[in-house]
């Protein structure tokens, strides 16, 4: 059985997941299709690299077909990535697989043009139904990537460009990577980077979003701040990120993917 690690932005509301899920069957009965998260923000690319990055080392080697695709029926080519530990990452190039697969070692790399292995009948609009799942099954039928479609050089994939803290004397200018369901706003700020400011557990810091400015606890648990208190905290990934006790950190501070926000020692 291989196992085929299904991510996208199309939500659950209407039929493209339950679609690709269809394509799949037909192609290779016996895989495993395991839904990561179909909640990525629509056309979050960052975030949905992020997500592939952060959930890999947690799901067995086998294919990774991600789609998070507003450049689809553009020039924007598709491609089957294999790293060094024989996983395969199928998906748009535009940056989303490549956060995963750099970190494991790009081995090779080839764009899905191979006809034999998408649909019949390929849409300008729903690449993931008519040329992802179908590669992505065969696949996991034992199909040598080398097979979709010609070599792509390595070095000639999309990489996003990741945003880097800046870290000062006194305060981390950091960037809002990520929002998740509850209103934790994350960021790319790391726990080294708190700590060499001097900011440990029990400490107070300030935050400064736009013109306005919150104060907030380093925390290691919500428990260790109040009901309603701002907290920061190092979530399951490693990142710094902002939320309240039973609250909405991104609906009181009106944060969003992409802004600027300061972390402050007090």
């Amino acid at each position: 059985m291989t196992v085929v690690a299904f991510l996208t932005d199309f939500g659950l509301q209407d039929d493209f997941v339950g679609t690709c899920h269809g394509v799949i069957a037909g192609i290779a009965p016996d895989a495993r299709v395991i839904d990561v998260t179909h909640g990525i923000q629509p056309q979050a690319v960052l975030q949905g690299a992020l997500v592939v990055r952060s959930t890999r080392p947690y799901l067995p080697v086998g294919i990774h077909l991600a789609v998070v695709d507003p450049g689809v029926g553009g020039d924007r080519r598709a491609v089957a990535v294999r790293t060094a530990d024989g996983r395969v990452f199928v998906g748009p190039d535009n940056g989303l697989l490549m956060l995963a697969a750099d970190e494991l070692g790009v081995a090779a790399a080839f764009e899905l043009t191979e006809r034999k292995y998408r649909l019949a009948r390929v849409s300008r609009t729903f690449h993931a139904r008519d040329i992802f799942a179908p590669a992505a099954a065969h696949l996991a039928n034992g199909v040598d990537p080398s097979e979709l479609g010609p070599a792509v050089e390595p070095s000639e994939l999309v990489r996003l460009d990741l945003p880097e803290p800046e870290v000062g004397r006194v305060q981390i200018a950091a960037t809002v990577l990520s929002i998740d369901r509850f209103g934790n706003v994350a960021t790319n700020v790391r726990r080294e980077h708190l700590e060499s400011l001097g900011v440990e557990a029990g400490a107070k810091v300030e935050i400064r979003i736009a013109l306005d400015r919150y104060y907030a606890v380093s925390a290691e648990t919500f428990a260790d701040a109040g009901s309603g208190e701002l907290l920061l905290y190092e979530d399951s990934y490693g990142l710094v990120t902002l939320a309240i006790s039973n609250g909405d950190a991104a609906r009181l501070t009106g944060a969003g993917v992409g802004d600027g926000l300061r972390i402050a020692v007090q």
